[in-house]
């Protein structure tokens, strides 16, 4: 019978609790993303992500050393899987997020709508913030 070595992981996230000095909120949320300083970070035990696989070898202990096999998608981490299909779901709507056969007024509803989410898939791949988010220094000049 063929033999496998299997590479499991799972995701333990780490926090930390800091208190920022900014006119708002989210000026506040911006520096606490910024901060590279996690001396005091802890782990969240309680909040562990589920196991998945890392990585597939043809034979016994040949992890990293054996013939590599493609890990099927369904044993990957839920969050890259999201994030894969994200992709595919954003080409999906850029492609028919153009006139199609709507009756009109549907579709002058429904386009706004397409583009903002595209815009918004855009945004969230480029690490970028909403679109229809302000910036945090937009936020602290209109006030």
């Amino acid at each position: 019978m063929p033999k496998f070595t299997i590479e499991t992981t799972y995701r333990i996230p780490y926090y930390r609790q800091h208190t920022y000095e900014a006119a708002t909120f989210a000026q506040a949320c911006r520096l606490a993303i910024e901060d590279e300083d996690w001396e005091d970070e802890l782990p969240d035990y309680e909040c562990v992500g589920p196991t998945y696989v890392t990585g597939i070898w043809k034979g016994r202990d040949a992890a990293y050393e054996g013939e590599e096999i493609d890990v099927p998608s369904h044993f990957d981490e839920t969050a890259h899987r999201m994030i894969s299909h994200f992709h595919e779901l954003l080409e999906q709507l850029a492609h028919i997020a153009q006139p199609i056969c709507l009756p009109a007024a549907e579709f002058d509803r429904w386009l706004p709508k397409a583009r903002a989410a595209v815009e918004k898939a855009r945004a969230i791949i480029d690490e970028r913030r909403d679109p229809d988010q302000p910036t945090a220094d937009s936020v602290q000049a209109s006030s």
